[in-house]
């Protein structure tokens, strides 16, 4: 009996201690739902916008070419640099046509010398001709003469001015206002018209923007502006290729009359403005935004805007059988919600069918919820962070407390991770 009484304490120690090892057992077996980020669907004014694939184009590009056969003896412009109407760029060889056209001078002063001549002699034959010296033949003689070098000194201008205008081709000049490109012949080279093409200029501002367009999108788009007065009054807006908006707006300004028949698209054009940046041109180095031959983003704006439903893009989801998003019910669990998707409005997406008003639907931690989850809704961006996903916690410095912990976290005996705002933890 005394054996037995000095073993019943620790019985009931060794007992105790084993029911309070379950109930922490049963603690921990019972993670807390999940926090996630939840936003209502709203109704709202879009303004929806279409987008399609088009590339900048100069409004003229001309290709400089030798017009006459000659050395190259002056390149006159910086490579890639804006140039102006009337600059002169290229100088060939001029001596030869120099030559060729004191030539034509020189022909053209004989001409004249000689029809000035027939003109005397026509003029004593006509004299003569009343008098016993006057014959009829010497007449027509003269007659004939000053014709025919009155068509002489005609020649002899024609041959004089066709020399002027070789002289003048040895001077290449800037047709129109533009940037120009790199030069494909060198100085010292002998170029002619079978040469190719020397250096292009392509015009700068503005600029075309061409796109084509379906046929249906044409069609809707023209109903959309017919009370505007037409596509003409459509404001055409340019993404760049590095994802910024183009400042300035352009002006449709064609519609192509014909049909692609490979693609069923229509070209459409627009006209934009692209003004120097930064102070203008400097040493060949451009300083406007849009380049001729860019590819870029067309949009183009409704005229007005039409009352939609909502959501964030991040809550959008998409497997095999399409779109969703989860919606919470009254439980605060997780249900899937097929939705037909709208256009894109910026970070919020428009959606046709699916959800109603007042719905709501998780935005943050989506990636870690499934179809009847008990979750615990939290406004978006400030959801509990996954201890997973955050950056390790640099521990107590040695000799000093660990912070005090929530009481749910001591319950668990377990410390709680430090909270980061628009993170969602994982689940357990």
């Amino acid at each position: 009996m005394h054996i037995l009484s000095r073993a019943a304490p620790a019985v009931l120690l060794a007992c105790a201690a084993l029911g309070a090892t379950g109930d922490r057992a049963v603690a921990q077996g019972a993670p807390p739902a999940p926090a996630v980020g939840v936003t209502e669907v709203r109704s709202q004014p879009v303004t929806s916008v279409s987008q399609f694939i088009g590339r900048i184009q100069a409004v003229d590009s001309v290709a400089l070419v030798a017009r006459v056969t000659a050395f190259l003896e002056r390149r006159l412009f910086t490579e890639g640099a804006d140039v102006k109407k009337g600059d002169l760029l290229y100088v060939l060889e001029q001596g030869p046509f120099q030559a060729q056209v004191l030539a034509q001078q020189g022909a053209l002063a004989q001409a004249q010398a000689n029809i000035r001549y027939a003109s005397l002699s026509l003029q004593r034959q006509q004299a003569l001709l009343h008098t016993p010296a006057g014959q009829q033949s010497n007449l027509d003689n003269a007659v004939a003469t000053a014709k025919g070098n009155a068509g002489a000194v005609l020649t002899a201008q024609g041959n004089l001015q066709s020399a002027q205008i070789n002289l003048a081709y040895t001077e290449i000049r800037a047709p129109v206002d533009g940037r120009i490109t790199e030069t494909a012949v060198n100085e010292g080279n002998v170029v002619s018209p079978t040469s190719g093409t020397l250096a292009t200029i392509v015009t700068q501002d503005p600029m075309y923007v061409e796109f084509p367009v379906a046929t249906r999108d044409v069609v809707t788009l023209q109903k959309k502006y017919a009370a505007l007065g037409g596509l003409g009054a459509a404001r055409v807006h340019v993404m760049l290729t590095n994802g910024d908006t183009y400042d300035k707006a352009g002006k449709l300004d064609y519609v192509s009359p014909t049909v692609a028949a490979n693609t069923d698209t229509i070209p459409l054009r627009a006209t934009i403005a692209n003004p120097e940046r930064g102070g203008g041109d400097q040493g060949g180095v451009g300083s406007r935004q849009l380049v001729n031959g860019e590819f870029v983003t067309v949009q183009i704006t409704d005229p007005h805007p039409v009352m939609s439903m909502i959501v964030p893009s991040a809550a959008v989801l998409s497997d095999q059988q399409g779109n969703y998003v989860f919606t919470l019910d009254a439980q605060n669990k997780a249900q899937r919600s097929n939705v037909k998707l709208g256009p894109l409005n910026g970070a919020q997406q428009v959606v046709e069918s699916g959800l109603r008003e007042g719905d709501r639907v998780i935005v943050d931690g989506v990636q870690r919820v499934h179809a009847g989850l008990q979750v615990q809704p939290e406004a978006p961006q400030a959801v509990v962070a996954d201890p997973s996903e955050a950056p390790p916690a640099s521990g107590p410095a040695k000799g000093q407390a660990a912070p005090a912990e929530k009481s749910g976290a001591a319950q668990n005996g377990n410390a709680a991770p430090p909270a980061t705002p628009g993170t969602t933890p994982n689940r357990q």
